[in-house]
C-alpha cells in the first residue's frame, strides 16, 4: 500500500466570510475540479511553512499566520492523501495581497450559502458544513437562565456571529419527562428569533433530542455507540483522542473536549474557561464551548 501523501490545505476566509477556492489545472489528476488551495508538504517543512509557500507560489498571497483546524484522510484512485486543513482569517490580518494566478489555474471566492462551483473535490465536500458552524456553543441549564453567548472578536466562518445560527447545549437535571419537554419548549421560544439550534444531552431521552433536532452524546454514551444516532445534528463530549476518533468514525458532526487534538477529524470545541477564543483557535479548536458551571 502506498504511503500517505501529506498535503497542507488553506481555508482562506475573507473578512466578508467568503472562502477561496482554486481549480486544478490541466495535466493534473482531477483537472478542472475545484478545491481549497494548498499543496504537498516537502521534507523538513512544517504544515504552516508548506501552506505559506504554496499559497505564495500558486496565488501570490502572503500568509502571515494560519491556524490548525482539521486533518482529513482521503483515498483517491491515484493517491492516498492526508489533508492538513488550516484556517486563515482575513479579519485578523492573517494574509495580505489579492490572489492572482501564477500557475494558470482559475480561482474564485465562494460564499458559504448559495450555489457552489462544480465539480468540487470529494475531500472538500464536508468543509462547507463545518465552516457554517458558529464559533461558540452555549450551555442552557434549565431552569436557571442562560447567559448570552460571548461576543467580541469572534471570527466564525461567515465573520458574522449574529447571522450564523448559534448552538446551545440543553441540560435539565432532575426533571420529569413532561417537565423536560416544557423546559425545552420554553428555551426554544426564548431563542426563536436568533435561529438557535439545540444539542440535547444524552442524559435525557433520545426522543427529546430528536424533537430538538440535535443530540450531544456524553462520553459514556459515545463509547457504547455502534452507529450514528438518527438526529439531524449529532455531537459528542470527548475526553481523549480515542473518543474524538470514535466520534469521527461514527460520522458525527462535531465534538466538545477539554483539550485540543492536533489530529482531529471533526470540528472541535474547546471546553476550557481559562482560554480566549483566539487562544482556542490558535491551539487548533474550531471554537469554544461554554461550561455548564
Amino acid at each position: 500500500m502506498s504511503p500517505w501523501l501529506e498535503v497542507a490545505v488553506g481555508v482562506v476566509i475573507r473578512a466578508d466570510g467568503q472562502v477561496l477556492l482554486g481549480q486544478r489545472p490541466a495535466g493534473k489528476a482531477y483537472a478542472g475540479w475545484w478545491e481549497f488551495p494548498g499543496g504537498k508538504i516537502e521534507a523538513g517543512e512544517s504544515v504552516a511553512q508548506a501552506l505559506a509557500r504554496e499559497l505564495n507560489e500558486e496565488l501570490g498571497l502572503i500568509v502571515v499566520a494560519s491556524h490548525p483546524w482539521l486533518v482529513r484522510e482521503f483515498v483517491y484512485p491515484h493517491a492516498r492523501v492526508r489533508l492538513h486543513f488550516r484556517r486563515i482569517f482575513g479579519q485578523w490580518g492573517n494574509f495580505s495581497g489579492e490572489p492572482r494566478s501564477r500557475e494558470n489555474q482559475a480561482f474564485g471566492w465562494q460564499a458559504l450559502e448559495g450555489p457552489r462551483v462544480s465539480p468540487l473535490l470529494p475531500a472538500s465536500e464536508p468543509v462547507f458544513a463545518w465552516l457554517a458552524l458558529p464559533s461558540v456553543i452555549g450551555c442552557w441549564r434549565s431552569p436557571a437562565p442562560a447567559d448570552p453567548p460571548p461576543s467580541g472578536d469572534v471570527p466564525d466562518a461567515s465573520s458574522r456571529l449574529e447571522a450564523a445560527a448559534p448552538l446551545q447545549v440543553f441540560e435539565a437535571p432532575g426533571l420529569s419527562s413532561a417537565e423536560l419537554s416544557a423546559a425545552l419548549d420554553a428555551a426554544r421560544r426564548r431563542f426563536a428569533a436568533t435561529g438557535t439550534r439545540w444539542l440535547v444531552s444524552s442524559r435525557h431521552p433520545e426522543a427529546l433530542a430528536r424533537s430538538a433536532g440535535g443530540l450531544l452524546l456524553e462520553t459514556a454514551d459515545l463509547r457504547t455507540a455502534s452507529q450514528r444516532p438518527d438526529v439531524a445534528l449529532c455531537a459528542a463530549r470527548c475526553e481523549t483522542a480515542e473518543d474524538v476518533a470514535l466520534a469521527a468514525a461514527l460520522g458525527l458532526d462535531l465534538v466538545i473536549s477539554p483539550r485540543c487534538d492536533p489530529q482531529t477529524r471533526l470540528p472541535l470545541y474547546l471546553e476550557d474557561p481559562s482560554v480566549s477564543l483566539r487562544q482556542a483557535i490558535g491551539l487548533g479548536a474550531h471554537g469554544l464551548a461554554q461550561t455548564a458551571g
